[in-house]
């Protein structure tokens, strides 16, 4: 017997009331307090709202369509009712903007957070993430994290003079550390965001525990985890990793729709009102125990690492190594010149330093991590075309 939790009536009755009387507690961020790199552009109007044109930018942004070829949980699958990156990005805007509207906050910024919270993201998931990391670390000593690249594509490669409130909260959005509070801690200047940057590539940990500036940051940190929850798990049926039967009947439910409403009515039933976004003790252990339950069954499951691990991790090692060579050799032939670096230098915002004169591990990092699962593939065939990996997609009517 499925579970659907409801608001109580109570609350219910009190949100009626106050739309109807237009007396219901504004906590949401003011328009008027945006932030921007150059204050004197972007200024918003009646129809383009300032997150309106942070959403219009991001959705143009020329990564903005790779989403849908990179992989959310499941690689080297043909199978199209399995999550892809794009999927995933607008059902956290979906989830963060039901709770917004809920609460009165500004869904306007909640979109534009929700939007861009994964535009940096590698391809193959956090396989992809956790190798290409590995690689930068070991040339540089600095760390990659997916998060700090979304940030990076919106700021640094196509400086698009996003808002401190969007860019802030993106970084901020790390949903593998779970909190059943979070209470925003503003944040006053870019000077302050891009020291929390620096420290913040420099310590996973760090960068972990940086909390959102602003309410709608919030809702969507704990809606990026609502959003993969079940969803996830939907997936690991449909691509044969597990059998719905190794779910059991969870305390907030263990199909995808309980587990959102469930949610969602708990987080709304403790923070309508509330300067934090808030799940009850039982609600926030049970979302714990069934993220732990995904891991066990899903993420860490053989049939969804061992591929990865053995030819996704050497070939980018292999395409890293050889694209830092095209750089310090000056190989204009190079993909890495005429896609990535020609491409960047397309966009009519200008960098304040030419963009070819970052340091090659950077701009090596920042290509690899544009690419979707098929380029990437694609690249290394290019590459090294005498390669034998083992890249093996299992079609539509295999067993």
């Amino acid at each position: 017997m499925h579970k659907y939790e409801a608001l109580s009536e109570q609350l219910s009755k009190q949100i009626e009331h106050e739309i109807k009387t237009l007396t219901y507690k504004d906590l949401s961020f003011d328009n008027s307090k945006v932030i921007r790199r150059k204050g004197e552009t972007d200024k918003a109007n009646i129809w383009r709202t300032p997150f309106i044109r942070d959403i219009d930018k991001i959705m143009h942004c020329p990564y903005y369509s790779r989403y849908a070829d990179k992989t959310q949980v499941f690689s080297f699958y043909k199978n199209d009712d399995i999550t892809r990156r794009n999927l995933h990005v607008q059902l956290v805007s979906r989830i963060s903007r039901t709770i917004g509207a809920t609460l009165h906050l500004n869904l306007d910024l909640i979109e534009a957070i929700a939007l861009g919270h994964d535009i940096g993201h590698p391809a193959f998931a956090h396989t992809g993430e956790r190798h290409l990391d590995e690689l930068y670390r070991k040339h540089t000593g600095k760390r990659f994290l997916h998060n700090l690249q979304s940030v990076r594509v919106l700021d640094k490669i196509f400086p698009y003079n996003i808002s401190l409130q969007t860019l802030h909260d993106i970084a901020a959005h790390n949903g593998e550390l779970e909190l059943d509070e979070y209470a925003p801690v503003p944040i006053e200047s870019f000077e302050d965001f891009d020291a929390l940057m620096e420290k913040c590539h420099e310590s996973i940990e760090f960068s972990n525990h940086l909390i959102p500036c602003t309410l709608e940051g919030a809702v969507v940190r704990i809606s990026d985890i609502i959003a993969y929850l079940g969803k996830d798990r939907q997936d690991a049926v449909r691509a044969k990793i597990v059998d719905e039967a190794d779910f059991y009947d969870e305390e907030i439910g263990s199909i995808n729709a309980e587990i959102i409403n469930n949610l969602v009515v708990n987080i709304i039933e403790n923070s309508y009102g509330k300067p934090y976004i808030k799940l009850d003790k039982k609600h926030f252990e049970a979302l714990r125990k069934l993220k732990r339950e995904n891991y066990k069954k899903i993420y860490n499951h053989p049939k969804s690492k061992e591929l990865l691990d053995v030819t996704v991790k050497p070939m980018m090692s292999d395409i890293y190594g050889q694209l830092l060579d095209d750089l310090k050799n000056n190989n204009r032939r190079s993909p890495i010149f005429t896609h990535h670096i020609a491409q960047v230098n397309q966009i009519y915002y200008l960098h304040s330093t030419p963009y070819e004169k970052t340091e090659p591990n950077q701009l090596v990092v920042d290509y690899i991590a544009s690419m979707t699962d098929d380029y990437f593939i694609e690249l290394h065939q290019y590459l090294f075309p005498d390669s034998k990996y083992p890249v093996v997609y299992r079609g539509y009517f295999d067993d």
